[in-house]
């Protein structure tokens, strides 16, 4: 539940998530109420994956500790988008979807800075005695082992570790988890699910990777032609495109998981030209065009290919259906 708050001029939010509510500060000038002994990490976070999970718990940790709060500081729009606008960038979550990941971590408060080139231009002095110490007053702070910010990027651990010796903060560096011989990061997620290893990109991201989008009018082709109704998503440009195949899925409409299969590429058999994304969900009959709809990718079924025909596609999707549903059968959560 959304819960729209207004302090000193300044706009803010709430997220309830079970029994904890976190707040999000837009912007810093000034923060709507003081922190208590806020323990802090800074970071863009995209994905929230196990890496940034084991920061945050360990932020939640030390504010317990010492009776205070624990702070998220990131950033939008995105860093890179605004130093390199004309660059074609893709990313695993949206700045809301984030924010809720954020929030089903059990952060106590978010802080959204608006991020500009004027931004940029801070020195990382500036940074940590203008805003980290002067604004929220930090007393803890809780960064990634290569943590580097400020103009320049000429701020690091060491750096941040003299600064908190002169104005009173703790700093604790947070080594990289790996799992399965895989470092944890938010570059290598990326390209595993640019790549179709999804089952890997899952682990690192301690959930399904998904996409969001409206459901649209298709070519109407899924019920007449083949026997399977598909519902087809249009999804953002930014998201991170997984390799073209079908999927075994798990789709949420309104609220309610179901089971799925889907297919993203170019439908070779019909000789379409422009890649989509259509999923069958498994019992389903309902009309939902123009609804927002997310697909999680559980696995990948295997490569999209050329049949000679509907009839020689529709058999195969029905060994696709098959296959999807044993593997969401063995699915933790499902």
């Amino acid at each position: 539940m959304l819960i729209f708050l207004c302090c000193q001029g300044l706009f803010f939010f709430c997220l309830e998530v079970q029994t904890l509510i976190m707040e999000v500060f837009e912007g810093i000038d000034p923060i709507p109420r003081s922190l208590k002994n806020p323990v802090l990490t800074i970071g863009n976070f995209d994905g929230v994956h196990r890496g940034h999970q084991a920061i945050f718990n360990r932020v939640k940790a030390w504010a317990a500790q010492i009776n205070g709060e624990s702070v998220v500081l990131t950033f939008y729009p995105h860093p890179l988008r605004v130093l390199n606008p004309n660059e074609e960038l893709s990313f695993i979550t949206s700045h809301q979807r984030k924010i809720e990941l954020m929030a089903d971590s059990s952060i106590h408060v978010a802080i959204v800075i608006p991020f500009s080139r004027e931004f940029a231009l801070i020195s990382a002095r500036d940074f940590v005695k203008n805003i980290l110490v002067d604004r929220i007053g930090v007393k803890a702070l809780v960064v990634g082992y290569d943590y580097r910010f400020g103009y320049g990027r000429e701020g690091n651990i060491r750096f941040l570790r003299e600064l908190g010796d002169q104005y009173g903060f703790g700093v604790e560096a947070v080594e990289g988890i790996e799992l399965e011989g895989t470092m944890v990061s938010s570059t290598v997620i990326r390209h595993l699910v640019s790549e179709g290893n999804l089952r890997t990109a899952n682990k690192l991201l301690g959930r399904s990777y998904e996409i969001s989008g409206t459901v649209i009018h298709g070519r109407q082709r899924g019920a007449r032609l083949l026997g399977f109704p598909t519902a087809n998503i249009k999804a953002e440009a930014w998201q991170v495109t997984p390799k073209p195949g079908v999927y075994a899925v798990q789709v949420v409409v309104d609220g309610k998981l179901y089971g799925g299969a889907g297919n993203l590429g170019y439908n070779p058999t019909f000789n379409d030209r422009e890649l989509s994304l259509e999923v069958h969900i498994f019992d389903f009959n309902d009309t939902i065009y123009d609804k927002p709809i997310t697909v999680k990718f559980v696995d990948r079924l295997r490569e999209e290919r050329r049949f000679s025909g509907p009839e020689e596609l529709a058999v195969q999707i029905r060994k696709d259906i098959e296959r999807s549903r044993q593997i969401l059968a063995e699915h933790p959560g499902f």
